[in-house]
């Protein structure tokens, strides 16, 4: 797969296949939703308390026109508390097993235990989005056999204990390199190039000057080479908190021009976010002025 090349009107394909699934043919960036069922995370932690609230929630998102709905069932901002695999299964396979009754739906699940990866994967999810890329040493097989989508992202530590003074040498090459040794690590495992896509990890074991140089000129193009479509989440985050001063539920702007910029460089394919119609219109909007004659 090509990189983005940083030249307006060109959108060359790019592929995340899976499952008789794919994406990117026309090159054009996809959503994911964030779907939480858990009482803590950082922005919309408590608001689906039960599986009928998750369903329409979801279903709000997809009409929306989220390609994707992300479902999590353990809180993984800074300082969260593990969920054990029984509590977190509890959560989002009852949700999986009734949005897999909707047809057209692409379900992911976002977890670092393999084990609750295989139930949902069982329970009708796609894709298994690994904040720890790899960290559950069973988690490679587990999506190999399922035939699934991969997402795997870059963290410095776990997310109890990921900003705890983050350092780095060189950060940009660092996250490549890593998340390079991971791909390799899945295709050993079976799993094809083109069921991975790869995620810097915005947030994650970084402080705010990591931030801003994954995110700054050329940030990206190291995991670009990689040949892999990117996924982006920096939704609401906290670096929006100290360049801005905005709270969480303000930081909708910030977000939506950090993806913007993203767009521009043609360093996202895949942008993952809480505001499904605002990141759907950017898109749209984006991407019909870019190619405008």
């Amino acid at each position: 797969m090509p990189s983005f090349p940083a030249h307006p009107g060109e959108w060359p394909a790019w592929n995340w296949s899976f499952k008789g699934i794919q994406m990117g043919a026309d090159g054009a960036p996809v959503v994911m939703s964030i779907l939480n069922v858990t009482p803590d995370s950082f922005s919309d932690g408590g608001e689906c308390q039960t599986v009928a609230d998750a369903v329409t929630a979801a279903l709000r998102q997809r009409d929306q026109g989220a390609t994707i709905i992300d479902i999590g069932g353990e809180s993984t901002r800074p300082g969260a508390k593990t969920v054990d695999a029984e509590e977190e299964s509890r959560r989002v396979v009852p949700v999986i097993e009734a949005l897999s009754l909707e047809k057209g739906l692409i379900l992911s699940v976002d977890t670092r235990k393999a084990v609750v990866a295989r139930r949902a994967l069982e329970a009708g999810a796609q894709i298994v989005n690994d904040v720890t890329g790899l960290g559950d040493p069973e988690m490679a097989g587990v999506v190999s056999r399922a035939g699934a989508g991969l997402v795997l992202m870059h963290i410095q530590g776990e997310p109890g204990t990921m900003q705890d003074n983050p350092c780095y040498r060189d950060v940009c090459s660092e996250v490549a390199d890593h998340l390079a040794s991971r791909l390799a690590q899945a295709r050993a495992a079976g799993i094809p190039d083109e069921a991975i896509a790869l995620d810097p990890g915005i947030g994650f074991g970084k402080t705010y000057k990591h931030n801003l140089s994954l995110l700054g000129p050329g940030g990206l193009d190291g995991l670009l080479r990689l040949g892999r479509p990117i996924l982006l989440g920096v939704s609401r985050k906290s670096y929006l908190k100290t360049m801005l001063g905005r709270a969480v539920e303000d930081r909708l702007a910030g977000t939506l021009a950090t993806m913007s910029v993203a767009l521009a460089r043609r360093s996202a394919h895949i942008l993952r976010v809480h505001d499904v119609a605002p990141a759907v219109d950017l898109v749209k909007v984006w991407r019909a002025l870019d190619t405008a004659a």
